[in-house]
């Protein structure tokens, strides 16, 4: 479904990805780990066009998306929802007309249509009866559940995950990392998701991928992962002081 091939990312002077190499399968849970800063991301941004590479190849669907002008990358996106770190709702709108943005941008669908769609994505994560509300009357998880029916009312191939559980205590974090791993199964999507909450990952990954110092170190499963003997991914996962990179502070 989605294939970076030798893909490196610098910003000024800085090199945030070095030569990645990543194959994500149709219909799997990829989780991407990594140190804050590390570029996790920026992966995201390349895989769904907000970025383009400064070398390398990027595939979705088979389809060669390095260099698509934006018109031809509008398509692609038809057929990705992307959740955001802050939920990324529009506080203006209802709860009814954030989860329709999309539906309005891309289809020309009656509104009595719209509004079924709407109702059924809000029930598929948990939420009836707040389609009036505005974004500031909810929670930070009623806000994450908000974006990602938003994010998958189109019902697309494709939905990514940037850092879904950051800012939610420890109950809510459980609940958002199962409503992903459910809407995975409904939906049969394809998913990415970014963070550094191991026990979130855990719960949601077919397979990981832990990037370090600009590279993926290594890709596994789960448990492949855990076992590692790889002394710089057992610091990551237990929670040990994790090396700095050059120049970072504190």
């Amino acid at each position: 479904m989605i294939e970076l091939m030798h893909v490196c990312k610098s910003f000024g002077d800085r090199q945030i990805l070095k030569d990645v190499n990543l194959t994500i399968n149709d219909g799997e849970t990829m989780v991407i780990l990594g140190a804050s800063g590390s570029g996790k991301s920026t992966i995201l941004k390349l895989i769904i066009g907000l970025l383009k590479p400064d070398s390398g190849e990027i595939f979705v669907n088979g389809q060669d998306v390095t260099h698509l002008d934006e018109d031809a990358w509008n398509e692609v996106r038809r057929h990705m929802g992307m959740v955001f770190q802050y939920s990324a709702l529009f506080d203006s709108m209802s709860i009814r007309e954030n989860v329709a943005f999309g539906l309005r941008q891309h289809e020309k669908l009656p509104e009595a249509e719209i509004e079924a769609i709407v109702q059924n994505k809000l029930h598929m994560v948990g939420l009836d009866d707040v389609e009036d509300l505005m974004p500031a009357s909810l929670s930070g998880g009623m806000k994450k559940r908000v974006s990602l029916a938003r994010a998958i009312a189109l019902d697309p191939e494709i939905i990514l995950y940037d850092e879904p559980t950051a800012g939610l205590d420890p109950i809510r974090s459980t609940a958002i990392s199962h409503l992903i791993r459910h809407t995975q199964q409904e939906m049969h999507a394809t998913s990415v998701v970014v963070t550094h909450d191991m026990k979130s990952a855990g719960e949601i990954a077919d397979r990981m991928a832990f990037l370090y110092e600009g590279s993926f170190l290594a890709i596994g499963t789960p448990d492949a992962l855990y076992r590692s003997r790889d002394g710089r991914v057992q610091q990551f996962i237990n929670g040990w002081e994790y090396p700095k990179e050059e120049g970072e502070q504190g």
